[in-house]
């Protein structure tokens, strides 16, 4: 937790407020590093996750997002290039390989099953 939150007052509701942490893409890759090897796990509770640790009521979804897709990118051509699994963020555990973002990541739906299972197995 070296790195100085941004929290940002948001609306909510019509008349309510809300502490809004706008991640950075360490924070996001931390969490990510973090999640249970072989298993599936909700983006949702990696911003809830995130919002908790750094004292916020919510974390930006779209920032969380927009972090995803470039650790996966980065994380996927770095495993092309033969760096080995244990150095990248394994963005394969925070994304449903059923979903739509799967086919639009790095690496597809195909790769996040095949990396999942892996770890199943590994483990």
């Amino acid at each position: 937790m070296s790195e100085i939150p941004t929290i940002k007052p948001r609306r909510k509701g019509r008349s309510g407020m809300q502490a809004m942490l706008i991640p950075s893409q360490q924070m996001v890759a931390e969490q990510i590093s973090s999640a249970q090897e072989g298993v599936f796990t909700e983006v949702g509770v990696l911003r809830r996750r995130l919002a908790t640790q750094y004292g916020a009521d919510a974390c930006c979804p779209v920032t969380v997002q927009r972090h995803l897709r470039a650790i996966a990118d980065l994380s996927f051509f770095a495993l092309q290039k033969g760096e080995p699994v244990s150095t990248v963020t394994p963005y394969w555990r925070m994304v449903d390989p059923a979903s739509l973002l799967a086919e639009r990541l790095a690496g597809g739906a195909y790769f996040i099953r095949e990396r999942l299972a892996a770890e199943r197995r590994e483990g």
